[in-house]
């Protein structure tokens, strides 16, 4: 992917004669911009550093003056725009022109951005980068009105996030009626479902929603009951091995005819405490063995 260019006259990243690099190595330069008691007008001169390590530096810092980020949102470097991505710091002026980056990891990074405002989320429920919608819809603060725009989000894996992390509760009865078998897996890991619901989704003909929900989810005493003889081996096994199952259901399943199912029931040792709620990958970070080839 090509890199973005800087916006407007030559470039400001170099031959720069600003005191801060005067005679000091990009080392020196560096330990200047991460350092803690550096003046902001010193970081505003770094952030025309010649370096891109420098300005990175200087476009994490959650210190930095508004006149040291502006123009590294714009720099060319695509790494120090993804820095500046990050930074709670940064304008929603500034994050609303990252979404539109050519760079799918910038736009990402804004999206787990704790500071994007209503009009940063707005933009992200209309964006056609379908993860970021999917982060939105993982966001504990997204407003009602876009979560309730998601549920009929054309990608069925938005849909399917906004299932598993929703607060809303007419949210996830809207997505109830949701014919991909995914999204009414997302709700059968969503703790905020209602009793009820989960009744409902006990019944759910597709046997990945009923394995999902035996695993985490908290069932009446008639629901799990129905479930031990449900016609399923897999779903029998999920219980057997489930960290939330009560002890006499799997007492039951000792008993099953399915061997290995009996075998799980027997064998099993369950963790102390609640299981967690399954969540689904989350893509706003990079993963550490991450390349150059695969952020391309």
């Amino acid at each position: 992917m090509a890199q973005q260019q800087d916006v407007g006259g030559p470039d400001r990243h170099r031959g720069s004669a600003d005191t801060a690099q005067q005679g000091s190595s990009p080392e020196a330069r560096l330990a200047l911009a991460l350092d803690p008691a550096t003046p902001h007008l010193t970081l505003i001169e770094l952030a025309a550093d010649g370096s891109p390590e420098v300005r990175k530096a200087v476009a994490g810092r959650v210190d930095a003056p508004a006149q040291a980020l502006r123009p590294l949102a714009r720099d060319h470097d695509r790494h120090v725009r993804e820095a500046v991505a990050r930074n709670p710091s940064t304008s929603a002026g500034n994050l609303l022109r990252l979404l539109k980056d050519a760079d799918r990891w910038v736009r990402w990074a804004v999206g787990g951005n704790p500071a994007g405002d209503e009009s940063v989320r707005r933009a992200m429920a209309q964006a056609p980068d379908k993860e970021l919608r999917g982060l939105l819809a993982e966001r504990r603060d997204t407003e009602p009105e876009l979560a309730a725009q998601l549920v009929d989000d054309v990608s069925p894996e938005v849909r399917e996030r906004l299932a598993t992390h929703t607060h809303h509760p007419d949210v996830i009865a809207a997505l109830m009626a949701d014919r991909t078998a995914r999204v009414r897996k997302g709700l059968a890991r969503n703790p905020r479902t209602t009793a009820e619901q989960r009744r409902v989704l006990a019944r759910d003909p597709v046997v990945d929603v009923r394995v999902a929900l035996v695993r985490v989810a908290e069932l009446d005493e008639t629901v799990w009951a129905g479930l031990v003889d449900d016609r399923s081996a897999q779903v029998r096994l999920a219980m057997a091995t489930s960290e939330v199952v009560p002890p006499h259901i799997r007492q039951a399943l000792r008993d099953d005819p399915d061997e290995l199912v009996a075998a799980a029931a027997r064998d099993v040792r369950p963790a102390s405490g609640g299981s967690p709620v399954v969540r689904p990958p989350r893509v706003g970070h990079r993963r550490a063995d991450t390349g150059p080839a695969d952020r391309g």
